[in-house]
């Protein structure tokens, strides 16, 4: 994509560590995702899926944290092997030349989607249900991204398991939000720009959660819902 103005979406802002833990995922899988993985023995090697911006420290981009949430939707389905995303993104890639980062844009959401889905169908013998079931996930993962006419400015990373049974008048809730624009791109409490550290610290210093929801005008879930995300990512940074 050509970026000549400076684009904050793009920059190198996320460690690998900070990334993992925003998207509740081990960061040994993310790094394998960055630099691929050589095996001594016959094994075949995994190329890199995600290409980062070039620094002395590997830092991801907003970019590359929302290609990252999208790579997590097809691990969590069918455990779709690092080669074969790597192959159907090089279809991709020959399909959309002009688009750098596929995964991330626009591009995959709507008509690059099938094809990735169609493509990695055939790499790993998925039957039609298979590949719907694949769609679901993926679709419930794109949910969460919102883009403006020259692609992602939002992710809302998922504050629990998305699978996992609750309230389903508050599915997948959309209590915390990244916008690479706002906050240095860290994670905030959507609707105030609030840091969710921030909101988390004056919990645990003593504050109640009605106090809280009232003082930010948020309703009592919502800060329910940035707390237990800041707690699970205190539980993975121990």
């Amino acid at each position: 994509m050509n970026n000549e103005k400076f684009d904050a979406r793009f920059a190198p802002t996320y460690g690998v560590s900070e990334a993992a833990r925003y998207l509740n995922i081990p960061p040994s899988t993310l790094r394998s995702w960055i630099s691929g993985v050589q095996y001594r023995s016959d094994r075949s090697n995994f190329e890199p899926v995600i290409s980062v911006p070039p620094a002395e420290i590997v830092q991801l981009s907003f970019v590359n944290l929302v290609e990252a949430h999208v790579l997590v939707a097809l691990r969590r389905v069918h455990k779709v092997r690092l080669q074969d995303i790597r192959v159907a993104l090089d279809t991709l890639e020959k399909q959309f030349p002009k688009q750098t980062y596929p995964l991330a844009f626009e591009t995959f959401a709507t008509d690059g989607k099938d094809l990735f889905i169609e493509h990695i169908g055939q790499l790993i013998n998925l039957s039609k249900r298979g590949q719907l079931e694949m769609e679901k996930v993926i679709d419930m993962y794109l949910h969460r991204i919102e883009y403006d006419t020259s692609g992602p400015v939002i992710l809302y990373p998922f504050t629990r398991d998305p699978f996992q049974k609750y309230d389903p008048s508050r599915a997948a809730p959309k209590a915390v939000f990244m916008n690479p624009y706002i906050s240095f791109g860290r994670p905030v409490l959507a609707g105030r720009g609030v840091p969710t550290e921030l909101v988390f610290e004056r919990f645990n210093a003593g504050e109640l959660i009605d106090a809280l929801a009232k003082d930010y005008g948020r309703e009592r879930w919502e800060i329910e819902e940035t707390i237990r995300y800041e707690s699970a990512r205190g539980r993975k940074a121990a």
